[in-house]
């Protein structure tokens, strides 16, 4: 090497210390004790649930029905768009509330309605305007849960079919009132699906809220019987039983929803107050006719309407209450324990129809 010239026995050099350092460090690393880890980098917290009131409910139901207005967007634009209204605009309108599952004899309704207001002269603006006093008009007036009576809790029945998000709302129910400072007691009375039982528990340590529970399969009435008999002996403000999904078409199980309905009745008299029925938005027409069954059944008094976020089909909530006359009372307008919200006529309508784009 003495024959090199020095610039390059200087490169060298540095090369060979370079090389050396690099060794030198991955020598260190692996004699680094086990529990010099480095910490991994801390995650964000996550943004404040959208749910809560600083949100207006007329806003989380325009955001809600973004995919039902967008249904009906076409429909409305055609109708109302022009400087007058023609027999081919009327049916692009009663096509877009059919899709919107508003239902077929509503739609036809609501046309008739409109075509004949549009032979008088009626422009499209007063048209729009019927159209949303019409949608009104056959929702009716919002209606709550009942009241506590004096002498007891109040009892609410849940009915629906598996995976309508029964159980769900129920737990969502039971933080509503929990939120209110109700104490509250849910009973298991879902003992048929496998799960449903430790669904419900889960959603009760969510709420803060205990749960009477019996193995799976037991009977459904015996479970709701005990968890009337703790509610009445604790003094608890509400309970809240739940059911087997049941299929409608099944005689036999609505016979057993019926003996449930008749096994609170010896509990607590004149119970149930509140027979809930919850119905999936994203099913359409077919939540008429569970509502209709369950209605035979047991009594419907209200709708809770879930996942009504997630589809185009939210026209459902006009048809349920004009063709079934069901009222919606409670409304899924997320996947969060506290969006279960009261349900809004006024707000409904505006969202539906598109009335304003940055409601509240």
């Amino acid at each position: 090497m003495g024959d090199l010239p020095l610039e390059v026995l200087i490169g060298i050099a540095a090369g060979v210390i370079t090389v050396a350092g690099i060794g030198f460090g991955v020598y260190r690393s692996r004699q680094r004790p086990a529990l010099e880890v480095d910490e991994p980098a801390r995650l964000p917290e996550p943004p404040p649930d959208s749910s809560t009131d600083q949100v207006s409910l007329a806003a989380r139901f325009f955001t809600g029905l973004s995919r039902s207005r967008a249904a009906l967007s076409d429909g409305l634009a055609r109708a109302f768009g022009g400087e007058t209204i023609d027999e081919e605009a009327l049916e692009a309108l009663e096509d877009a509330l059919i899709s919107a599952d508003v239902g077929v004899k509503t739609a036809m309704a609501l046309t008739e309605t409109l075509r004949k207001q549009a032979e008088r002269g009626a422009d499209p603006a007063a048209l729009h305007a019927l159209l949303r006093s019409e949608l009104r008009s056959r929702i009716g007036d919002a209606q709550g849960i009942a009241e506590k009576p004096t002498d007891g809790p109040l009892v609410i029945l849940v009915v629906g079919i598996n995976g309508s998000g029964k159980t769900t709302s129920i737990g969502k129910l039971a933080n509503l009132y929990k939120q209110q400072g109700r104490s509250v007691i849910l009973a298991a009375g879902d003992t048929f699906r496998a799960g449903a039982i430790e669904q419900l528990k889960v959603w009760g340590e969510r709420a803060g809220v205990p749960v009477i529970a019996h193995q799976d399969g037991s009977s459904p009435s015996g479970v709701v019987f005990d968890a009337l008999k703790a509610g009445v002996a604790r003094g608890a403000d509400v309970v809240i039983c739940d059911t087997a999904g049941r299929l409608q078409a099944h005689r036999e199980l609505m016979e057993e929803l019926e003996k449930v309905n008749r096994s609170i009745g010896k509990v607590v008299p004149g119970a149930p107050h509140e027979v809930l029925i919850v119905l999936d938005a994203t099913i359409g027409q077919n939540a008429l006719s569970q509502a209709r069954a369950f209605k035979e059944a047991v009594g419907v008094t209200g709708v809770v309407l879930t996942k009504l976020d997630g589809t185009a089909k939210g026209g459902v909530v006009v048809a349920v209450r004009d063709e079934i006359g069901v009222p919606v009372k409670l409304v899924g307008l997320g996947e969060g324990i506290d969006d279960l919200r009261d349900f809004d006529p006024d707000a409904f309508v505006d969202a539906l129809i598109g009335v304003s784009e940055d409601p509240g």
